[in-house]
């Protein structure tokens, strides 16, 4: 495969991503402020470039994966900025999950310069990210979502045209508030009936075959000990943090204000998570919401 591809963000999830999109052949140059994850990136056969916007300047497919939205205006707009470097033509895609008013505002700074911005959130944790099983949430044009088929297919295995831009961050707001209410759910049921003396891999078990299933019961449990490969069994490293997961419900929130849309949950989710992250618990896995729960009497 002859593409030439920049990827911009090399963090928990954007790093694996990379790396999967070097195992199927793609030419990856690979940026990222902590110089660690560079290098683990050159190290699985990637490459880099001291000047990221002069390896913009080349891409045939330039992917961001950036902490907020403020990070992504900063980087894509002025006469400085990724899409004043870009080459005509090359295929732009922003997986950072960011507010669905930025990912309009810089898809459009992007069709004043004739490009195609498509915003691609994604779900599925690390471990998906690691295992090329993330689902894609893309906001866009049908051609350009079209177009970037043959790079998503290699990171994702779910990966859905949502709309016009925006609707990409429109459904992982959503999705990501419903994931903070879930695991909130998740823990205090745990935590309820570890109190009463249940063994918590037992009680999982028939939880995840009842009609409490949910995905962070099932796939990202929050009790250490019960599932070996859940960032709870080490110590809520890695994963997607706390601070991360509370900016996501802060998106929720700024969304409902403008639309006017009733979040009672969403909001008490954002505020439990705030007082996690002030407790010092910001750059754990967002799992780590089954200790502050621990502590509630």
């Amino acid at each position: 495969m002859s593409a030439n591809i920049v990827f911009i963000g090399l963090g928990n999830m954007g790093l694996p991503m990379a790396q999967n999109l070097v195992k199927a052949g793609f030419s990856v140059s690979g940026h990222d402020l902590v110089k660690a994850s560079v290098d683990k990136l050159v190290e699985a056969g990637g490459k880099t470039e001291a000047d990221s916007m002069a390896a913009v300047a080349k891409a045939d497919v330039v992917i961001t994966m950036l902490p907020a939205s403020k990070h992504v205006e900063s980087l894509y707009l002025g006469d400085k900025g990724l899409l004043a470097a870009a080459r005509p033509g090359a295929l732009l895609i922003d997986c950072s999950t960011i507010a669905p008013e930025a990912a309009r505002k810089v898809a459009a700074a992007a069709a004043v310069r004739g490009f195609e911005m498509l915003d691609a959130p994604v779900s599925g944790g690390t471990n998906g990210a690691a295992a090329g099983t993330l689902t894609f949430m893309v906001g866009g044009g049908k051609k350009a979502f079209e177009a970037v088929q043959p790079y998503l297919q290699k990171m994702g295995k779910a990966i859905y045209h949502a709309g016009e831009s925006g609707s990409g961050q429109t459904v992982k707001v959503c999705n990501n508030m419903l994931l903070g209410i879930l695991m909130i759910g998740t823990s205090e049921a745990i935590r309820l009936g570890v109190a009463n003396g249940m063994d918590p891999k037992v009680l999982s078990e028939i939880m995840s075959k009842s009609s409490g299933r949910n995905w962070t019961l099932e796939v990202y449990n929050p009790c250490p000990g019960v599932m070996d490969t859940a960032p709870a069994s080490k110590d809520y490293a890695g994963g997607f943090g706390v601070d991360l997961m509370l900016k996501d419900l802060g998106l929720a929130e700024e969304n409902a204000l403008a639309t006017g849309s009733a979040i009672p949950l969403g909001a008490a989710a954002r505020n439990l998570y705030d007082i996690h992250s002030k407790n010092g618990a910001g750059k754990l896995d967002f799992s780590s919401i089954y200790n502050l729960l621990g502590k509630v009497k």
